[in-house]
C-alpha cells in the first residue's frame, strides 16, 4: 500500500509545493496537528523501488493549564437589536484539565481536587458537556457554548488529539477516564446534556466502556438527561475523517495520511482497532437511556445517513426517544454553519422536551 520510489515521492511533493526534505515534511505535519501533541514523521526511502516507512510518535509537551483563560467575542449574531445598550459579555475559555475546558461569561475559577476532579464550588445550573470534533478550535466551540450559556447552562468541552485517537490505550482512554471521574465525583442538580460531534461520539463510547465496568456506572449514567449527536463518525470512515481534519487544505498529503490510517487500522488491531469496535458496540447497545437528537446530512462521507439510520433503529428498539434531522446537503460538522436557524430551533425543541430547570428558555441568539 505504501510502496513507492523515491523519485515518485519527490515528484508528488514538488507538485503539491511541499518541501522535499524530511525535516520540512515533519514541520508540515507538526503544524497541522496542533494542540499539545506533536507527531514525528520519518520517511525512509530505498532505491530503486523500496518501501515508504512511516512512524508516528508523540512528543509530549506537558504544561500547566491551571488558571489559563482566553476571551472570545460574541460568535453568533443576535436576532435582537441592542439599541445602544451595553455590549454583551465576552466568553471566556477556562482550562480545567489538559483536554477539558469550561466556557463562561463571567470571570470565575473552576478550582478542583486534582485527584478526583471534584469542583471546589459545585455547579448550580445544568451542564452542557460538549464532545468536540477532531482539531476543533476554542473559537469554533465558543459558538456552541454561547448558545448553551444563553439557555442557562454551564458549559464544559472535552476533545482528543489525533495522536490520542490513533493510540487509545495511552490517549483517548485516559481522557475518557477523566470524564468518568468528573461525572462520578460531582453533583449536577440540573442534569447533564451531551452534545457531541464526529469522533466525540467515539470518545463517549470509551466512557461507556468504563462506565459498564464501574461499580456505580448506572448511577453515574443516570446523571445524563439528554444527548445531541452531530455528524457522528462511523468507525469505518476514520481514514476519511482524520486526514480532512488534520490537513484540510492539502489534498495530496490527505491522500498520504488516508493510506496510513487504513494501514494503521489493519496493522494495529490489538493496539487500536479492537477498541474502536468495542466502543461502537457500547455506543449502539449500551447507551444512556435518555432522549437523543441525531443531526446528519446525505452528503456527509464521514457521518453517513445510513450509519445514523442504523443507530436510530437500534435505539428505538431499546425504547429510547430518538429524533433525527437529515439535511440534503451539508458538510461534516458544518450543519450549524449551513442551517443555523433550523439548527437552533431543533436544539431548543429538544431541550424543552427534556424539561430541564434552565433559567432562560427563550433563545437570545
Amino acid at each position: 500500500m505504501f510502496h513507492t520510489s523515491y523519485r515518485t515521492l519527490q515528484q508528488t511533493l514538488v507538485r503539491s509545493r511541499v518541501p522535499t526534505s524530511t525535516a520540512a515534511v515533519l514541520n508540515t505535519f507538526s503544524r497541522r496537528i496542533g494542540g499539545s501533541c506533536q507527531f514525528k514523521v520519518k520517511l525512509r526511502c530505498t532505491f530503486p523501488s523500496g518501501g515508504l516507512g512511516v512512524s508516528l510518535r508523540e512528543q509530549r509537551n506537558i504544561t500547566s493549564h491551571k488558571g489559563i483563560t482566553r476571551n472570545f467575542s460574541e460568535m453568533l449574531p443576535s436576532h435582537t437589536k441592542h439599541n445602544g445598550t451595553a455590549p454583551r459579555h465576552l466568553i471566556e475559555a477556562v482550562s480545567f484539565t489538559k483536554n477539558m475546558t469550561f466556557y463562561s461569561r463571567h470571570r470565575r475559577s473552576y478550582g478542583k481536587d486534582s485527584e478526583t476532579l471534584r469542583l471546589q464550588l459545585p455547579l448550580d445550573r445544568p451542564l452542557a458537556f460538549i464532545f468536540a470534533w477532531l482539531q476543533a478550535s476554542e473559537k469554533h466551540l465558543a459558538k456552541f457554548a454561547e448558545f448553551y450559556l444563553e439557555q442557562g447552562f454551564e458549559v464544559l468541552s472535552v476533545q482528543i488529539s489525533p495522536w490520542q485517537l490513533a493510540w487509545p490505550v495511552y490517549g483517548s482512554q485516559k481522557v475518557a477516564g477523566d470524564v468518568v471521574k468528573f461525572l462520578e465525583n460531582n453533583d449536577f442538580p440540573g442534569g447533564v446534556v451531551l452534545h457531541g460531534f464526529s469522533v466525540g461520539g467515539y470518545l463517549w463510547g470509551e466512557c461507556l466502556v468504563k462506565l459498564n465496568a464501574h461499580r456505580n456506572g448506572q448511577q453515574i449514567l443516570a446523571k445524563i438527561c439528554g444527548q445531541v449527536w452531530d455528524s457522528l463518525a462511523d468507525i469505518t470512515e476514520i481514514p476519511i475523517g482524520v486526514p480532512h481534519a488534520v490537513l484540510p487544505h492539502n489534498p495530496t498529503l490527505q491522500g498520504f495520511l488516508r493510506n496510513y490510517m487504513t494501514y494503521h487500522l489493519k496493522l494495529f488491531h490489538e493496539e487500536a482497532t479492537q477498541y474502536y469496535v468495542k466502543c461502537t458496540h457500547f455506543f449502539h447497545h449500551e447507551p444512556a437511556l435518555c432522549p437523543a437528537l441525531l443531526l446528519v446530512s446525505k452528503t456527509d462521507p464521514v457521518g453517513t445517513e445510513k450509519a445514523n439510520l442504523r443507530l436510530r433503529a437500534i435505539w428505538d428498539a431499546l425504547g429510547m426517544k430518538t429524533s433525527m434531522k437529515c439535511w440534503d446537503k451539508s458538510p461534516h460538522v458544518g450543519h450549524f454553519h449551513r442551517h443555523r436557524d433550523e439548527y437552533i430551533e431543533l436544539l431548543l425543541t429538544h431541550l424543552k422536551s427534556l424539561d430541564l430547570p434552565t433559567n432562560n428558555r427563550k433563545a437570545k441568539l
